[in-house]
């Protein structure tokens, strides 16, 4: 079993407030705060952007998170070097790192309970 295209982008920001209202003027619809200085933002079907404001003194990181529908039923290619396998996360997904040839590391996300 493949991945399915890109479920998210994960974005940190210094000002979570200035990065939601930058989002927002670009089309994307607000679909929650976390009431912590993050949440989750989508334009149209395509891929959600989460942004979590991050400490000044802490380089602001992107994450690409690639689909997967189902966590039991993957099974990589040898070619793929997994990281960590699909572990449940405290936000109801579950989620496995790999990494790709010249070392970048890829969140791979599946629904919880599969």
């Amino acid at each position: 079993m493949a991945t399915e295209g890109i479920e998210a982008v994960f974005l940190e920001t210094h000002n979570w407030g200035k990065a939601a209202q930058f989002f927002q003027a670009l089309g994307f619809q607000l679909e929650f705060s976390t009431g912590h200085d993050s949440g989750r933002l989508r334009n149209g079907d395509g891929p959600y952007v989460f942004i979590a404001e991050v400490p000044e003194d802490r380089e602001p990181r992107t994450q690409i998170v690639l689909k997967a529908t189902d966590a039991q039923a993957f099974r990589p290619d040898p070619a793929v070097e997994v990281v960590t396998p699909f572990e449940d996360t405290h936000y109801g997904t579950r989620e496995m790192t790999v990494r790709d040839p010249d070392g970048r590391l890829w969140t791979l996300q599946a629904p919880a309970g599969n």
